[in-house]
């Protein structure tokens, strides 16, 4: 009998966000001889598509053999199966993503967490919310951090041009659970407190201007630079460059840029709800992401001790060694080999 596990690869067929980075790097270190990766063809891999060849396509591929989600969804028919899911914003955030998605997850999640043979989570955050939603027992459970590319991080990268001496680095996603508004708001605020030469560099789009509206943003402040899309041969110098990472997230199911930036000694400013104080633990400067007043305090904490930004880039690289994808790609398999046979 044929003993590979089968790998829905559906989400690759997308642009490389952190799913995507993530399945990337687990699948790299499993056997090669041991998996074979199954996807859709690129013009149907999305959207309903993409859906029905995941529901009724794909078991049909299977022939009795292990399958290996790695990106929260699953086909339903399927018992012998192992699904990663990395978090439950569906079920306890809906209004934060396009509805028709919260929908489809809503049914979904909970009926494949029932289902499936075993669920691996990235986080206890996560472990514990799944556990909060869906009506599983524990043990079918296990937690496995994601990593971090050291290799890629500390090696050579490529400068970019930022229209500022010195710069404070974020990351610019537009969900609303990323919080970039409050930050904006924060810096904004704290302007006249610190060096003239000092931007905030936000890497990623502007975006809709709604997405500022709605927190009573009316412009950008000043002193603001967003990169746009930045390839990743420019994000370690980024990191390694930057006084402090900003990253006041109300909620991760992991929280990976974070990490990466500590990996690089790059102190971290993050917010202290759901998995972040998990991943950082005292490695980094935890601030309430909903208090405006916190937010700007632990700016202005770096901004003002210089020895504080330094012992935190220290503890953070520190830190960052717990976590690697070659660790979190053998746990993943040793968890799959369990259940091949």
């Amino acid at each position: 009998m044929d003993t590979k596990v089968v790998c829905n690869v559906r989400c690759m067929i997308t642009a490389l966000t952190g799913i995507q980075r993530y399945t990337q790097e687990v699948l790299s270190g499993f056997p090669p001889d041991m998996i074979e990766e199954v996807a859709p063809s690129p013009d149907i891999a999305r959207g309903f598509k993409g859906h029905m060849w995941e529901q009724l396509y794909l078991p049909g591929l299977l022939k009795g053999r292990l399958l290996f989600s790695p990106s929260i969804t699953g086909p339903l028919a399927v018992k012998n199966q192992v699904v990663v899911i990395h978090d439950v914003v569906p079920l306890q955030h809906p209004e934060w993503i396009n509805k028709y998605f919260a929908k489809w997850y809503q049914q979904l999640l909970p009926r494949l967490g029932k289902q499936v043979k075993h669920i691996i989570a990235i986080s206890d955050f996560t472990k514990q919310t799944i556990l909060e939603h869906i009506d599983i027992p524990e043990s079918k459970i296990s937690v496995v951090y994601n990593g971090v590319n050291h290799d890629f991080l500390t090696g050579e990268s490529a400068p970019l041009s930022i229209p500022f001496n010195r710069y404070v680095l974020s990351l610019g996603s537009l969900e609303p659970r990323k919080n970039l508004p409050l930050l904006l708001k924060a810096w904004k605020n704290i302007l006249h407190k610190i060096p003239e030469d000092v931007g905030l560099v936000v890497v990623g789009k502007k975006g809709s201007p709604l997405v500022f509206s709605s927190n009573n943003i009316d412009e950008i402040p000043e002193r603001v630079y967003f990169t746009g899309h930045v390839s990743d041969e420019h994000i370690p110098w980024l990191y390694t460059n930057a006084m402090f990472f900003a990253y006041l997230s109300f909620y991760e199911g992991f929280g990976l840029p974070p990490l990466e930036a500590m990996a690089t000694g790059c102190p971290v400013l993050a917010g202290n709800k759901t998995a972040i104080p998990e991943v950082i633990s005292d490695a980094g400067l935890l601030v309430d992401p909903y208090s405006l007043a916190e937010i700007e305090a632990g700016m202005l904490k770096y901004f003002e001790d210089d020895e504080a930004r330094k012992k935190m880039g220290e503890k953070g690289k520190e830190r960052a060694k717990f976590f690697n994808w070659k660790k979190t790609s053998a746990q993943t398999w040793d968890i799959i080999d369990q259940f091949r046979n």
